[in-house]
C-alpha cells in the first residue's frame, strides 16, 4: 500500500507554465506533469516557443495533447522573433486550425549572435496582437459540430473569440529607454486587443501591488496576473537574476546558499514562493500563475504552502 498526494481543486483561478520536452524520451514525464497539473482545475496551461521556431513543432504537440486529454484551456507562447508576417500569420493559423484558442504574445529576444533578420518583421508584442486578431478574423466565423447518430448533419455554432495574453514588468523592462516605457508599451498592447497580463518575475509583493496601481492609474484596465516562480536552488536564483535585471532577493539568496541539502533547498523555495503567492492574493491579486519547469511537485506544493490547494490522501 502506497499514499499519494493529490491536490483538491482550487477556489483560486490558478495556472501553469510548461515548455516542450527537448527530445522524446521527456513526453510521458511530461504528461503526467500535464495530468496532476490539470488535476486542480487551472485557469489554462500555457506552452512556451522556442526563438526562431526552435520548438515551434513540439509547441504544437503539447497544446493538442492538454486539449485532448484534458479539459484545461492550452495557452500557446508566440513571438516576433525570426518570423516574417507570413510566417507569424501561418503559424498563428495552424495553432487556430488544431483547436487553440488562448496565446501569449511575447516581443522575444532574438537567438544569441543574430543580426538585424534574425528579429522578423514584428517589431513588438503589440503587432502580434493585431496579427493574432486579424488572423482569427479572417477564419470561418462558424465552426461544425457533426451530430452522433445523425448522417450529414452538423451543430453550427459561433467560433470563439481569441484570448490574447501579454508580458507586463513590475519593475520595468531591462531595455527600457525610459522610466515609463514598460507602461506605455503595456496601454500599446492593451489598445492592440490584449485580453490578459501576466507579470515577469518578481520577488517582493511590493513590487507587485506598486506596479498594478502605477498601471491602473496609466489607464491599464485589463487583469493583471502575478508570474511567481519557486526558486529552488542559488544557481537557478543566479540565472534568473541575470535574465530578468531584477535585483537579488537578499532573504532568499541567503537561505538557499547556507542550506546544505537539495531538498532542504527545495523546501525553502516553496515557501518563500508560497508566502509571495498568499501576500499578492491578499493585496487583491486575481489568481495565480506559476513557472512550473515541466514538474508539477513543486508548483504544487507552493500552492499547497499558500493555502490555495489542500493535498488529499489517497491510499491504493
Amino acid at each position: 500500500m502506497s499514499i499519494i498526494q493529490t491536490p483538491s481543486v482550487t477556489s483560486v483561478p490558478v495556472s501553469f507554465e510548461v515548455y516542450p520536452p527537448r527530445d522524446d524520451a521527456a513526453d510521458a514525464a511530461l504528461h503526467e506533469t500535464i495530468a496532476k497539473l490539470a488535476a486542480v482545475d487551472p485557469s489554462f496551461i500555457s506552452v512556451t516557443y522556442g526563438a526562431g521556431g526552435s520548438t515551434g513543432g513540439r509547441s504544437l504537440e503539447v497544446l493538442t495533447h492538454i486539449l485532448r486529454e484534458t479539459r484545461v484551456e492550452p495557452l500557446a507562447h508566440l513571438t516576433c522573433v525570426g518570423s516574417s508576417y507570413r510566417e507569424a500569420a501561418s503559424l498563428i493559423r495552424e495553432f487556430l486550425d488544431a483547436g487553440v484558442r488562448s496565446f501569449l504574445a511575447l516581443r522575444g529576444d532574438p537567438p544569441e549572435g543574430g543580426g538585424a533578420e534574425a528579429r522578423g518583421d514584428l517589431e513588438s508584442a503589440a503587432q502580434l496582437v493585431q496579427l493574432i486578431d486579424r488572423v482569427q478574423a479572417e477564419c470561418s466565423p462558424y465552426t461544425e459540430e457533426p451530430i452522433p447518430g445523425v448522417p450529414g448533419a452538423a451543430r453550427v455554432e459561433r467560433r470563439r473569440h481569441v484570448d490574447i495574453a501579454v508580458a507586463a514588468f513590475p519593475n520595468g523592462h531591462p531595455r527600457s529607454r525610459y522610466p515609463a516605457e514598460h507602461l506605455d508599451a503595456l496601454l500599446a498592447k492593451q489598445a492592440a486587443g490584449a485580453t490578459l497580463a501576466i507579470t515577469q518575475l518578481f520577488f517582493h509583493a511590493d513590487d507587485y501591488h506598486a506596479f498594478v496601481a502605477r498601471a491602473r492609474a496609466a489607464g491599464v484596465e485589463i487583469p493583471i496576473l502575478p508570474g511567481i516562480m519557486p526558486i529552488t536552488s542559488p544557481s537557478r536564483l543566479r540565472r534568473v537574476v541575470e535574465l530578468t535585471g531584477e535585483p537579488v532577493p537578499g532573504t532568499l539568496a541567503v537561505d538557499l546558499d547556507v542550506e546544505p541539502t537539495v531538498e532542504g533547498r527545495r523546501e525553502v523555495g516553496i515557501r518563500y514562493a508560497g508566502e509571495l503567492c498568499r501576500a499578492v492574493l491578499e493585496g487583491g491579486a486575481p489568481g495565480i500563475h506559476l513557472y512550473a519547469f515541466n514538474h508539477h511537485r513543486t508548483v504544487l506544493a507552493t500552492l499547497a504552502e499558500a493555502g490555495v490547494i489542500t493535498p488529499i490522501e489517497e491510499t491504493t
